[in-house]
């Protein structure tokens, strides 16, 4: 860890939260996403299949669906990390993934960048600030305060302030840690996965206020539930994505006389010499 830091370069002081300042302060420059009739294609079928959107700077699109909808890898495909099948897709006006990648930022999507729960808050954001180095650092030195701030997390609310180790938050002190880190890379798209998965109701009017905030400011903001309800007073945009049918099973193959099985075990002889 830098162990150059002090506390007070990553947290707030105590008492209440400190304002939003450095360089996530202030207006965000979001960037424009255009996707038109995406899909991904996996080894069982489809994940997700003809969806087109539009996103400006400063809009909130709020994806919605069931589990098996595809909504965490649609936010994956947005943010440069899954390569898509079909459709078109730019952001900031980048069409390769890897480029794509050096604009868009996820928060905390579990299966893809958890958290290490030996880690605390702090350690995790001097983690996250170490590729920018020690002169970007030093210019910046309420870089995480104001990440912080912005993402909603009061540091002084924690169990051990900024010492706390990730595994003692709550579901939506997580999100908001991974929206904090986020936001230190300094994006033009924020990706935000289960927005409201294990969070309480009252909890869950105040995430979808602060991603509001963040767009309001100027940020581009896509972000994925469940429950669209909850979210149709603040977001830009809501993108219902339906469960993909499953793909048809294969006809049986029989001979010309119904009755005939030849037909079918010819076809198990050939598939066995294919095997072969």
């Amino acid at each position: 860890m830098d162990t150059g830091r002090t506390a007070g370069d990553v947290t707030p002081s105590a008492g209440t939260p400190a304002e939003p300042s450095g360089p996530v302060a202030g207006v965000f420059e979001g960037v424009e996403v255009e996707a038109r009739g995406l899909g991904v294609r996996g080894g069982h079928g489809w994940v997700y299949r003809h969806v087109s959107l539009h996103a400006a700077p400063g809009t909130l699109t709020v994806v919605t669906g069931e589990a098996g909808s595809g909504r965490t890898s649609l936010l994956l495909t947005l943010a440069g990390r899954m390569k898509p099948t079909e459709g078109t897709l730019t952001v900031g006006g980048l069409a390769t993934p890897r480029r794509i990648r050096q604009i868009a930022a996820l928060g905390l999507f579990t299966e893809v960048n958890p958290f290490d729960d030996a880690l605390s808050v702090r350690e995790h954001l001097q983690e996250r600030l170490r590729p920018h180095g020690f002169l970007w650092r030093r210019r910046h030195p309420d870089a995480a305060r104001s990440a912080l701030a912005h993402a909603g997390l009061d540091p002084d609310a924690l169990p051990h302030g900024d010492r706390t180790l990730t595994r003692e938050l709550t579901r939506d002190q997580a999100v908001r840690l991974g929206v904090a880190l986020a936001l230190l890379d300094q994006p033009g798209l924020l990706l935000v996965d289960e927005a409201d998965t294990g969070i309480p109701a009252g909890r869950r009017h105040e995430m979808w206020d602060i991603l509001r905030g963040l767009a309001d400011q100027g940020l581009t903001i896509v972000a994925a539930c469940t429950d669209a309800e909850e979210a149709t007073g603040v977001a830009t945009t809501l993108l219902p994505l339906p469960v993909p049918a499953p793909p048809p099973p294969p006809p049986p193959v029989i001979g010309d006389d119904p009755g005939d099985d030849t037909g079918a075990a010819h076809a198990d002889e050939t598939e066995e010499g294919e095997r072969r």
